[in-house]
């Protein structure tokens, strides 16, 4: 009878951690925490805070979590190795990006009355013509889980790299071989579309922080699981 307790016990103890893990670590098969495989990732996740184009938080983002593909993450293991011989690492300002959010953003892109973020954003560009430019669309990489928005910090500086335009600057200062800005910001950009592109990503004209996994193993699956 004692030893039936014990076994009992043990059982009960397993279970018990089992159920935290799946009530902590809610993710779909294939999917994994960034922070989980790069343990010093920086974040800066723009969509959680009201420092964004819309000027509010977004729907779906209810954590400071880098949600990503397990290969995904692993590929940005092998890009964060080799910044780090530089004094380099890198800043993620979106990862998994659940389609309740660009929901969100193409319900904020019809109301043209709502320019509040536009001086910061996209003072170039007519909000009515977002959709034609390609700067909000219905449906993004982001939510297949293998595409990520970033840069890179400089542990010397304590600050990110000059890129010669904002984050989600929505203009042809963004696209990746625009010429108008220093040679350093060139370089800038140089240097983070070739180590991503050496470790197996591609990358998106108009954006110079835009990187998809190839080969990405859930292509044209739009999750909508919520960030948390």
């Amino acid at each position: 009878m004692k030893r039936h307790k014990i076994i009992f016990f043990f059982i009960c103890i397993i279970l018990l951690f089992a159920f935290k893990a799946t009530t902590v670590r809610n993710l779909p098969y294939g999917f994994v925490y960034a922070t989980e495989i790069i343990p010093n990732l920086k974040l800066d996740l723009r969509y959680l805070t009201s420092n964004n184009f819309i000027g509010k938080p977004v729907n779906g983002y209810n954590a400071k979590k880098c949600i990503l593909t397990v290969q995904t993450a692993n590929a940005l293991k092998k890009v964060e190795d080799e910044l780090q011989e530089q004094g380099l690492c890198l800043i993620i300002y979106d990862a998994y990006r659940p389609q309740k959010a660009v929901n969100h953003f193409k319900k904020w892109a019809k109301n043209i009355k709502d320019t509040l973020m536009k001086q910061d954003y996209y003072p170039t560009v007519k909000k009515r013509d977002l959709f034609k430019l390609q700067y909000i669309s219905t449906r993004s990489r982001h939510s297949s889980g293998s595409t990520v928005d970033l840069s890179i910090f400089s542990d010397k500086t304590n600050a990110v790299l000059d890129m010669g335009s904002n984050y989600d600057y929505f203009s042809e200062k963004s696209w990746v071989n625009y010429q108008k800005i220093t040679k350093k910001q060139r370089e800038n950009r140089q240097l983070l579309q070739t180590i991503m592109l050496n470790n197996g990503f591609r990358s998106y004209p108009k954006e110079w922080w835009h990187f998809t996994l190839r080969y990405e193993p859930y292509r044209n699956h739009y999750f909508d699981f919520n960030v948390e």
